[in-house]
């Protein structure tokens, strides 16, 4: 079954515009073709398209169609009118708490948001999307149990998959993931099965780690998944095909849509371990059930459910007029202060300011002089010391940070300062954003504007002046060398343009003459060495077949530019001696036995009257 899913996952990466963009899947669920829809929920089957139809159990679903966990069974008419012309139902709201997303878990949905919106901008992706997946697929990550870095305090994990109502999928991590050596189970917040976390797993907070327990790298990959294949989730047809791929189930799409829904129309934020949890599994509802996994995946509720039989309460009638009534649920008011309790170093943060180096710039493959720096302040203005800050590259750019990372995470010194590691640029030119947010937190960012130019070099002059000549056919054998300086100093790394022109006034390349051998072209990119300097190598150009006067045309940003002479010649030509008389060429005499001045060369092949061999007369 893996190397079957990963096959999958290749073929559709094929299709990715920007990244490696393949089938994932990623949701812990049921067996689509157990699942009828419910009769109360007027989605019913639209979601399929014509021609469409559900795969076998686990067959693109990295989760192995494991059980999802939902508050929602059976779905209820929401008490919130829905929009004019939607069909999708919405929960019944149990409280205030019911529209709360844990502080760190709401991050991770709108950091994967923010992250791929800039990545894949034509996927439209919804933060709202991801909390609907994650409310079916784990509670918010129970609630919010995570640490200050994002990580669940103790695993989610789905059953074994082995085949017992689900996919069989025999073990493929050692047990690293999922602590089982036998069998694959979904493993964390997003439900992940380790095979499928293995090649789409990333590390989205930058600690170093690709881990499925953590909301933000979990919440990236879900992200990235339900964008793969060139999605645009703002389009109906998409969106059901994405969760779909996530869960060929359509009781499952229903679901997850209906959380999407519910949390389009409005959420709150809060504290970390106090979001409400589910109280029903929803493979209680499927034929013949689920067993168990071995693993509890959530603990217990923290009131009884209601028993088989039992009638369940009514939902609370609206307050007339001047009259109140108390919550059917008692919830803490929403809250929007930062989720970790004052008493931590990041709870007492109240600014994350920029300290130094709001503007950095830096030239095509090179280090950056200056890093970002940043402050973090409490509500008195004092520095805060010991807190996480993560810093991270937003934006197309190939820049990174020490060991090719795109974010990294900084403790503030005692000074409340954190400092981002050494920045190196990459090949790629253009503006793009560095991002400090404190770990566990929503505070506003510190924003730092980057900038990579190309290297410069305002002068280009030839080493030598001997002329270049070749004749067609051939290539040129002298060697051209080339400094290039910037401000009078040499400048290394500097990307030159060369091309064969047939003027100095000409624009373009030309369509005739010489060539370089190392492109086939009358056009080629060189760069300069650590000294400066530019060579082409005796070879490197080609005469071509006609001839002429050409000029090599080199042009660097900044502004330098150099022609330098080419001279294209006919081949020179071989005299072809003239036959004898006989028909045989005459022999050349060798120095040594030249005919000495007195003797022509023809009195010693023509007979004299003398001669023995002359006739006699009648």
């Amino acid at each position: 079954m893996a190397p079957d899913i990963g096959r999958r996952l290749r073929r559709g990466a094929t299709s990715g515009a920007v990244v490696a963009a393949a089938v994932a899947a990623l949701a812990a669920s049921q067996a689509p073709e157990a699942i009828q829809p419910t009769t109360d929920n007027s989605g019913g089957d639209r979601a399929v398209g014509a021609g469409d139809t559900a795969p076998p159990s686990g067959v693109g679903s990295a989760t192995g169609d494991s059980p999802y966990y939902t508050e929602l069974p059976p779905l209820k008419t929401p008490n919130k009118p829905g929009k004019p012309g939607t069909s999708v139902n919405l929960p019944v709201i149990m409280g205030p708490a019911e529209a709360g997303i844990p502080a760190s878990v709401l991050s991770a949905y709108k950091r994967a948001e923010q992250s791929i919106r800039s990545t894949d901008p034509g996927c439209n992706l919804p933060w709202q999307l991801l909390a609907g997946i994650g409310k079916v697929e784990s509670g918010q990550a129970r609630g919010g149990r995570v640490d200050a870095n994002g990580t669940t305090t103790s695993p989610i994990l789905g059953p074994a998959l082995n085949g017992v109502g689900f996919a069989n999928i025999s073990d493929t991590d050692g047990g690293a993931y999922d602590g089982d050596k036998v069998h694959d189970r979904a493993v964390g917040p997003m439900q992940f099965i380790p095979s499928t976390w293995a090649t789409w797993g990333q590390d989205a907070n930058g600690d170093g780690k690709k881990d499925p327990n953590n909301i933000y790298d979990a919440a990236q990959a879900a992200g990235l998944y339900l964008c793969a294949n060139d999605r645009n989730l703002a389009l109906r047809a998409d969106l059901d095909r994405a969760i779909l791929s996530y869960n060929r189930s359509t009781e499952y799409l229903n679901t997850v849509l209906s959380w999407f829904e519910y949390y389009k129309r409005g959420t709150h934020q809060v504290p970390d371990g106090t979001g409400v949890l589910p109280v029903d599994r929803s493979d209680d509802r499927r034929p013949g059930g689920f067993p168990s996994p071995t693993a509890p995946f959530l603990p217990a509720p923290t009131s009884p459910a209601p028993k088989p039989g039992a009638q369940n309460p009514k939902p609370a009638e609206p307050s007339k007029p001047g009259t109140t009534k108390p919550p059917t649920v008692p919830t803490k008011p929403p809250t929007t202060d930062p989720t970790p309790p004052p008493t931590t170093p990041a709870g007492k943060v109240a600014t994350l300011a920029v300290a130094a180096n709001g503007k950095l710039t830096a030239t095509t493959d090179s280090d950056f002089a200056k890093t970002p720096r940043v402050a973090a302040l409490d509500a008195s203005g004092k520095p805060v010391s010991k807190v996480s800050v993560r810093f991270e590259i937003v934006g197309a750019t190939d820049t990174r940070f020490a060991g090719g990372k795109t974010a990294v995470t900084a403790t503030t010194t005692a000074a409340g300062i954190a400092s981002s590691p050494a920045l190196r640029a990459g090949e790629k030119t253009g503006a793009f954003t560095i991002r400090a947010t404190v770990v566990g937190r929503t505070l506003a960012a510190a924003d730092f504007s980057v900038t990579v130019t190309e290297r410069q070099a305002d002068t280009l002059v030839r080493v030598g002046d001997d002329p270049l000549s070749a004749a067609t056919g051939t290539a040129f054998d002298q060697q051209v060398q080339v400094k290039a300086t910037d401000k009078s100093a040499l400048a290394p790394g500097v990307r030159v343009t060369a091309q064969i022109v047939t003027s100095k006034t000409a624009e373009g390349a030309s369509t005739e003459g010489p060539t370089f051998k190392s492109t086939s072209s009358r056009t080629a990119t060189l760069t300069t060495a650590t000294d400066g300097t530019l060579t082409l190598k005796a070879g490197d150009l080609l005469a071509g077949d006609k001839k002429g006067t050409y000029y090599l045309k080199l042009t660097a940003p900044g502004g330098g530019t150099l022609f330098v002479e080419l001279d294209v010649t006919e081949p020179a030509t071989t005299p072809t001696p003239e036959p004898t008389g006989s028909g045989t060429p005459e022999a050349t005499p060798s120095p040594s036995t030249s005919p000495s001045p007195s003797t022509s060369p023809s009195s010693s092949a023509a007979p004299t009257a003398s001669s023995s061999s002359a006739t006699p007369k009648d």
